[in-house]
């Protein structure tokens, strides 16, 4: 079966199509200024140069149409007709509690998503819009929706329920839902098969380091706990997000500049992390040429930013009692070499111990621990397109 992956953002749009019987990627495409002038899609069929098409796309339905296009093309192309796709996976950021794992999209899941876009305004929108799109394209087409805070949906309440008044939880589904969950999940999995063990055997960190940056604890195959929270915003130090802050900042922050309403989240949301200390970029290899060059906000933003990862690892360590493996992922844990060394340093007493010639690596899955070191220190450069491949695979591989 080949099946086709969907990723919608607000204005863009990403996609691969993967032939199921051997998990080969067979192409793979990004649409960009959706709905604004200038839009464009650039498609790649594996083995061949890229191609890029400039064309008005007033919305997702419309980019979507021409990515169909370009999976047809006849130079370009992977397959002769739609009907060559056995099923189109599409991922959701957002399911509350409705949802602990990937499912067949119905009417009944469509409006559960519907009831949560005010949980995720920014982003459940256009993924539904992705869905809307699709189905109005490749209406006989099964699709499934694979959802970012399934994986977490194990934690357990003491883990995801806030010191605040419960009745905010009752009323408003106020609680840690955790993200990124799909890649957590995937490179939980390869570590596992990389050290030849049970994923039901091992307690695992893994650290999805990007401009969006989350930790998660796996004991046994399961998200006992999470750092992003209620939304993307909370947890570690990330690009544009302030992470983890004292909730009276938000408050007297408003009072003291005198902002409008939503001014705040704005400002912590986008305007924060190592952007907002350093106060030259939110791109770490821009903020770490600076640190180098002596800019002493640039290496404190470095600094900030380790020493949150750190503080995640060392809580889970303690909330697992112990681990075997911490796995390095996502645009910043697989391609920064010295991040992942700042991060793991003077972390011996715990059993961590990097060994500073294997770690000299970029986007490669490697073991970069010490043959002594108690935890293996693994890289893993994520997958999430192909780990939404298998759901949507698994899920549709036996409907008539």
């Amino acid at each position: 079966m080949k099946v086709l992956v969907i990723n919608c953002g607000s204005s863009s749009l990403k996609y691969q199509v993967l032939d199921m019987t051997n998990e080969v990627l067979l192409c793979k495409g990004l649409v960009e200024r959706i709905g604004m002038e200038g839009a464009v899609i650039t498609h790649e069929k594996i083995g061949m140069d890229k191609f890029k098409l400039v064309v008005p796309m007033k919305d997702h339905k419309e980019a979507i149409g021409h990515v169909l296009e370009a999976v047809q093309d006849e130079n370009h192309g992977v397959v002769k007709s739609m009907d060559e796709i056995g099923a189109v996976g599409h991922r959701v950021v957002h399911a509350g509690e409705k949802y602990a794992h990937s499912v067949l999209i119905t009417e009944e899941v469509l409006k559960a998503l519907e009831e949560c876009v005010e949980l995720a305004p920014l982003h459940n929108p256009p993924n539904l819009a992705g869905i809307a799109a699709c189905q109005a394209l490749m209406p006989k087409t099964p699709m499934v929706a694979v959802f970012d805070t399934a994986f977490h949906q194990t934690m357990p309440p003491e883990s995801y329920i806030y010191a605040i008044p419960y009745e905010y939880y009752q009323k408003h589904g106020i609680r840690r839902y955790g993200f990124h969950g799909t890649s957590h999940k995937y490179v939980a999995e390869r570590a596992a098969d990389i050290m030849n063990c049970a994923l039901d055997d091992l307690k695992i960190i893994t650290c999805h380091l990007g401009n969006g940056a989350s930790v998660s604890a796996i004991k046994r195959g399961k998200c006992i706990d999470t750092s992003m929270g209620f939304t993307p915003l909370e947890g570690l130090v990330m690009g544009t997000r302030s992470g983890d802050i004292d909730p009276a900042i938000v408050t007297y922050i408003r009072d003291k500049e005198n902002l409008e309403a939503g001014v705040a989240n704005d400002i912590l949301n986008k305007k924060s992390g190592v952007l907002g200390i350093s106060g030259i970029s939110s791109d770490f290899r821009d903020i770490e040429e600076a640190a180098a060059e002596g800019n002493e906000r640039a290496q404190l933003a470095l600094k900030v930013f380790a020493h949150k990862v750190r503080f995640y690892i060392g809580a889970y360590i303690a909330e697992m009692n112990g681990v075997d493996a911490i796995v390095f992922t996502a645009g910043v844990g697989e391609n920064d070499i010295e991040m992942r060394d700042i991060i793991c340093n003077d972390l011996g007493n715990l059993g961590i111990k990097l060994d500073l010639v294997k770690n000299k690596v970029r986007g490669k899955e490697t073991i970069i621990s010490r043959d002594d070191s108690r935890v293996k220190i693994i890289l893993i450069p994520t997958n999430e397109e192909l780990m939404i491949a298998r759901d949507t695979y698994d899920i549709t591989k036996n409907l008539k």
